[in-house]
């Protein structure tokens, strides 16, 4: 099985473009010391959000699923990372709309049946990475590391904690279900 599939690097385009869309009303640019207005207001500021909130929910959705992914391949099952466009689909509708909560499946990994113990693992890979990626930025961000950047970094670093610990909740569907559920099938 490869890597990762030519339909799965469609997948995650259309990801990126999905999750910058849905995320732009909470993530905006906002211009920099010394801009022109003239300039700043004349772009398309909705593409300008959609970009900048891609750059920070994006990675942190798309780092999850694929953690997801290599972790079942390295316990040989065969794993493909989906985009969920009817979820997308319906998302993007109610964001249209101004609805005022949207909660979402950014993506998800179809895999091979494997035993409780290794799925446990695999569930636990995802809200891992976020908890990874938060301690990374906050180290950056608390040592000045790119601070050129922490206007993006702060914010993603927010959203990768939030995602781990909204994931590990033991409620059915999310990661902590299946971690929780795996170790129980394994251990009792």
């Amino acid at each position: 099985m490869a890597f990762i599939t030519p339909m799965e690097i469609i997948d995650i385009i259309i990801m990126t473009f999905a999750i910058g869309y849905i995320f732009s009303g909470f993530f905006k640019r906002t211009p920099h010391e010394g801009y022109d207005p003239i300039k700043y207001f004349s772009k398309s500021l909705g593409w300008e959000n959609i970009k900048f909130a891609a750059m920070i929910a994006a990675p942190a959705v798309i780092l999850h699923e694929l953690a997801h992914k290599f972790v079942a391949m390295s316990y040989g099952a065969i794993a493909v990372l989906k985009a969920p466009y009817l979820m997308y689909a319906i998302v993007i509708a109610l964001r249209a709309m101004n609805f005022p909560l949207i909660f979402f499946v950014g993506g998800y990994v179809a895999h091979t049946p494997l035993p409780a113990l290794p799925s446990a693992w695999i569930a636990l890979a995802g809200p891992l990475t976020n908890f990874m990626i938060w301690g990374l930025i906050r180290l950056a961000v608390k040592n000045n590391v790119l601070k050129k950047y922490h206007n993006i970094l702060v914010p993603m670093g927010k959203l990768n904690l939030f995602l781990a610990v909204f994931n590990m909740l033991p409620i059915p569907g999310f990661d902590g279900f299946h971690f929780f559920q795996g170790l129980f099938r394994a251990f009792i």
